[in-house]
């Protein structure tokens, strides 16, 4: 669960559900409760439209309610209740689609690793007319770790962290270009107030927010930061920082890369200490072309009336740990949008969207047993 800070920008209390036009408003309204909400709705909808008193498959719901502080249980209750969770197919609903009037079927979710450098100088700070120039700053030093993180073009500078990362297919990425994308637009709604676009060269902006790694640093703290002035030079120096990872990278091996460069830019009379933020969670994809994908892109076109086209998501979840732990592939099935304001403020859910979303849903268990048994 997301807190609902800052409180006093939401019009309504947040666990108060409230309706505003074709919208449902409210904390969890789009992430996740709406989705789950629309798989119930698919099996009411699924069981009056077949006349049936069962589905056509057999349906097992599992909600995690951890997946936004990394799932830290997730694996020892998949090892608890293996035999309870055997199943031919995980249909994933942690997603959304491209634009209201642009539906998507998502291929994959990135992977993310955090974690923190720490630079240790003396035991105290000290005052730098005593002391500056004469010891190393931690401050100093921690600034040009992070300056030499990205290459001038703005590669990552890891030692070997390429080697792993899986391309887009040629067809996928013909795919994203047809999909409906205003970059100045997507920087006023997206970039938080950002000026300018960059990243990695030689790929549009939806492909390094959906296939592409990236490095980011999250914060920054050494010294004395309140009003005025300290002229110290401080003991310590943290960077919180965190990697979004794409199939085929391991956030143990990214971790270990991590090591290796802090350790090659520690300077003489600097320690430094690495640590993570558990054990990072796997990205995960799966082939536009998997009959299990197909049939759910089918589903949607079905609910929707209109073409599907596949894409990607730049965030994060546990699909790649259902899927290795259950041996069974994982599809996306989802029908929110990139606009709801999700984690914030006044989140919203676009009711009609979510009755299609069940639709879909509705046609897949209709469909699966006939298309993943030919």
């Amino acid at each position: 669960m997301q807190p609902v800070d800052p409180l006093d920008r939401w019009h309504h209390p947040p666990f108060e559900p409230v309706t505003s036009g074709d919208e449902l408003r409210g904390r969890g309204a789009s992430d996740d409760k709406g989705q789950v909400a629309m798989h119930l709705l698919a099996v009411k909808a699924h069981l009056a439209a077949t006349g049936q008193n069962a589905p056509s498959v057999t349906l097992k719901l599992f909600v995690e309610g951890e997946e936004e502080s990394g799932s830290p249980h997730l694996r020892k209750l998949l090892e608890d209740h293996r035999q309870d969770l055997v199943c031919d197919l995980v249909v994933f609903t942690d997603t959304a689609l491209h634009e209201r009037d642009a539906p998507t079927v998502n291929t994959g979710q990135r992977g993310v690793l955090g974690g923190e450098i720490t630079f240790f100088g003396g035991a105290d700070d000290v005052h730098s007319g005593r002391a500056g120039g004469a010891i190393p700053n931690p401050a100093t030093a921690l600034a040009k770790l992070i300056a030499a993180l990205h290459s001038d073009d703005g590669r990552i500078a890891l030692p070997g962290f390429y080697e792993d990362v899986r391309e887009p297919s040629t067809q996928e990425r013909a795919d994203y270009a047809e999909l409906p994308f205003d970059e100045q637009k997507w920087l006023a709604h997206n970039g938080g107030g950002a000026q300018a676009l960059a990243g990695e060269p030689g790929y549009t902006t939806l492909e390094r927010i959906w296939v592409r790694p990236t490095a980011e640093v999250n914060g920054l703290s050494s010294g004395y930061t309140g009003p005025g002035l300290k002229t110290i030079i401080p003991a310590t120096a943290t960077a919180k920082i965190s990697f979004r990872l794409v199939p085929d990278q391991l956030p143990e091996k990214v971790a270990d890369q991590l090591r290796e460069f802090v350790a090659k830019h520690t300077p003489p009379g600097i320690r430094a200490e690495v640590s993570f933020r558990g054990e990072g969670v796997p990205p995960y994809a799966i082939s536009p072309d998997d009959p299990a994908n197909a049939t759910v892109k089918e589903a949607m076109e079905l609910a929707f009336d209109q073409p599907v086209r596949f894409a990607r998501a730049g965030g994060s979840g546990p699909a790649a740990v259902l899927q290795a732990w259950l041996g069974v592939p994982l599809v996306y099935l989802g029908a929110t949008l990139p606009d709801d304001r999700v984690h914030a403020p006044n989140e919203r859910v676009v009711v009609p969207l979510l009755l299609k979303g069940a639709e879909a849903a509705a046609h897949l268990w209709r469909m699966l047993p006939e298309r993943l048994t030919r």
